[in-house]
């Protein structure tokens, strides 16, 4: 499924993290003397005291830490932020139990339904009774396909089932008239995470486990001749890669704003049935639409329609059986893991049944697949329900009084940027006054009351949620803008800058390492604190600085400005290119450009916010360490982990952050502060000439 959330305007940064009101002491005095981290906020025994700050100062916060964790066999990744979503998935699992134990059949209640949609996850024996049975409906309409219309405006389905798509449909607020919302459309067609996959052969292990995996759900699923088809269904695949823009080239907002009637759609890529497609996406008296990748868009018309009925019904049934093996009996959810989860990102074991459950019926960055992130689940209703008994109102002032520090420091730094003209600044200043802070959970509860949920019927449970969830969008298309909307849950490990200006801190992300209240204040400032500031800073990345004070897709910089910051940025961007997190495998430096102008931003606001709040006064110095020393460990402290290799590796080709170790290294070595701090010298790994670091915001 699509993101809800436009690419050039949403930024999420990975995060976890839940707190449980009754798992706070009763005593506040004693709560407040103890840290969840070490005696102030953070864990002295997980730093590596030999290695020195200016060779690797992720190592030097975290190495003895690194090297005795082990990555759990069920897990891809290990990290401090992975062991609250551990936290998040016990207390979830406790709520969807209990609710699940007092369900009905059918039951009327949010939190009843959410109760048995959890048990029809978990009941396995009528699941593997299924097998197959449980997508018929849909298998069958593409076995009984006649013509390639029938199968385009299948792909209509989508966002309402569990087809798949060439084009992939979103509305969201319209990046040049934002006080409306639109309907965008971009490429899609590929089962793999990115084009490169197809296209390198560092990746051709990972293409042919692929082809096999195809294979086995096309066997599964009854379709004849499953091995040719998969190898059909992959050539088809190679070529719609081929014709398909790269994801650095998705992030130009301008390049990917092409506003056409449907009748101009039909003219750049015909030989697709858009009626059919648009009408079966229940937008089929839409006049208007935003194209993405729009020279891709005649290539791959002219694609599908060269392409052989069979191959597009085998395409079909196997993205329907991909998109739903999750949900699906054994063999099915087997090969949807070793696919996935280890060939793609090198987890070793299955998550239990019943955390599976609860990533199933909540949704959310949860790392189960992207599809089930993102369709078919009650993600809102679990967040109501676990926003009134798992987030502390404290938590939410805290978090607004740092933001409103943090939004102060980034206000007068503009004001005094050496690269940047009045004319310029004014209107920065201007933009970053509008931005609405959100925190916690929506102001205004998601409507579940007209969703059928039943407890022995997780296949429909999952489509009416998927297609309650498009209707949610669709119903409101001609509407006003809603300014108090979220596009992101409460209990996702995320937070995220929208394309309503608003920058949204989710209860999720409100515990330890990302925020302790009970933590010295240097140690928030540089986690938290950074945090926010990241997201404040991608209003002004390289993708967010096209965006005005009104939302809107503008230019408003002076030419020089502009060329001031793009050389600015091209530089940061070379910097992250020569990094090598394996051997002969480098970041790519357009990719993340904004995630790391936003990292570097982050913790510079970060720094200066901390030096603020002290109010003139000198900062106190705990266990021998400084204030900037403790802000600059807090930052560090808060990307605390490690990752497998192949994770690694989809990382680098398909993410737009930067791997972990780069986020701490490959920012501090552009701040003065780091310097002085840690007494970082030439010869230093790390060390970068004063006139050659990257200064932007």
């Amino acid at each position: 499924m699509n993101s809800r959330i436009l690419a050039v305007v949403c930024a999420a940064v990975s995060l976890a993290g839940i707190v449980h009101a009754a798992d706070a002491p009763k005593d506040a005095s004693a709560a407040s003397a103890k840290p969840q981290y070490g005696t102030w906020g953070f864990d002295l025994t997980g730093a590596d005291k030999a290695t020195k700050p200016g060779d690797d100062f992720f190592r030097y916060a975290n190495g003895t830490w690194v090297e005795k964790t082990e990555i759990p066999a069920d897990k891809s990744a290990v990290s401090l932020r992975l062991a609250m979503t551990d936290t998040t998935e016990k207390h979830l699992h406790d709520m969807m139990e209990n609710a699940a134990a007092r369900a009905a059949h059918q039951p009327a209640t949010m939190e009843a339904k959410i109760g048995a949609f959890y048990k029809s996850y978990m009941d396995e024996a009528r699941i593997e009774a299924l097998g197959a049975k449980a997508i018929a409906p849909q298998l069958d309409a593409v076995r009984h396909a006649k013509t390639r219309d029938d199968l385009a405006a299948s792909m209509g389905r989508n966002n309402l089932d569990f087809e798949g798509t060439m084009f992939n449909l979103f509305i969201d607020v319209d990046l040049k008239d934002p006080k409306r919302y639109t309907v965008y459309i971009g490429q899609g067609g590929l089962g793999l995470p990115d084009r490169d996959y197809y296209l390198k052969p560092d990746f051709a292990a990972q293409k042919s486990a692929y082809q096999a995996y195809l294979a086995k759900l096309l066997t599964l699923s009854g379709w004849t001749h499953p091995e040719a088809a998969a190898n059909d269904v992959v050539a088809f695949e190679t070529k719609i890669a081929d014709a398909s823009w790269s994801k650095v080239e998705q992030r130009d907002p301008n390049a990917t704003y092409n506003p056409m009637t449907i009748a101009g759609l039909q003219k750049l890529a015909p030989g697709f049935a858009w009626q059919g497609f648009l009408k079966q996406a229940r937008l089929g008296k839409l006049k208007r639409i935003v194209v993405g990748e729009k020279t891709a868009f005649p290539k791959l018309a002219a694609l599908y329609a060269q392409t052989p009925v069979e191959t597009i019904k085998a395409w079909q049934a196997a993205h329907i059986a991909d998109n739903a093996a999750f949900y699906l009996s054994k063999p099915f959810a087997d090969a949807y893991f070793e696919m996935h989860n280890k060939t793609l990102s090198g987890q070793q074991a299955q998550q239990a049944r019943w955390k599976r459950g609860v990533h199933a019926v909540s949704g959310g960055d949860y790392g189960v697949g992207d599809r089930n992130d993102t369709f078919g689940n009650l993600g809102w209703a679990v967040g109501q329900l676990y926003t009134a008994s798992y987030f502390p109102p404290q938590s939410k002032a805290k978090i607004e009084d740092l933001v409103a520090n943090v939004k102060a420091a980034y206000h007068a730094r503009i004001e005094k940027l050496d690269w940047m003209s009045p004319q310029t600044k004014l209107q920065a200043l201007k933009k970053l006054e509008t931005y609405t802070i959100k925190v916690g959970y929506p102001d205004h509860p998601r409507d579940y009351s007209n969703v059928v949920v039943r407890d022995d019927d997780l296949i429909g449970n999952v489509v009416r949620a998927g297609a309650a969830d498009w209707a949610f969008y669709v119903d409101r298309l001609n509407g006003p803008i809603d300014r108090l909307d979220w596009s992101m849950t409460p209990q996702t490990n995320d937070a995220y800058n929208g394309s309503l200006r608003d920058i949204v801190f989710p209860a999720g992300i409100l515990q330890p390492p990302v925020f302790d209240p009970n933590a010295d204040a240097a140690i928030n400032y540089g986690a938290v604190g950074g945090i926010i500031g990241h997201e404040l800073t991608h209003g002004f990345d390289d993708e967010g600085r096209k965006i005005d004070a009104d939302g809107a897709l503008r230019d408003w910089w002076t030419a020089d400005d502009a060329k001031a910051f793009e050389a600015r940025a091209k530089k940061l961007s070379a910097q992250y290119s020569a990094f090598e997190p394996l051997p002969g495998v480098h970041i790519n430096g357009d990719l993340t450009l904004g995630e790391n102008i936003a990292d570097l931003g982050g913790l510079t606001l970060a720094l200066d916010a901390y030096h603020a709040s002290l109010h003139g006064q000198p900062a106190p110095v705990i266990d021998g360490l400084t204030g900037e020393q403790r802000v600059l460990l807090g930052w560090a402290q808060a990307w605390r982990g490690k990752l497998r290799e192949d994770a690694i590796r989809r990382q680098v080709v398909s993410d737009p952050h930067s791997p972990r170790v780069f986020r701490v290294n490959g920012v501090v070595r552009n701040i003065d502060a780091w310097y002085d701090a840690f007494g970082v010298k030439p010869g230093d790994k790390f060390y970068v000439a004063p006139e050659d670091r990257v200064r932007i915001w």
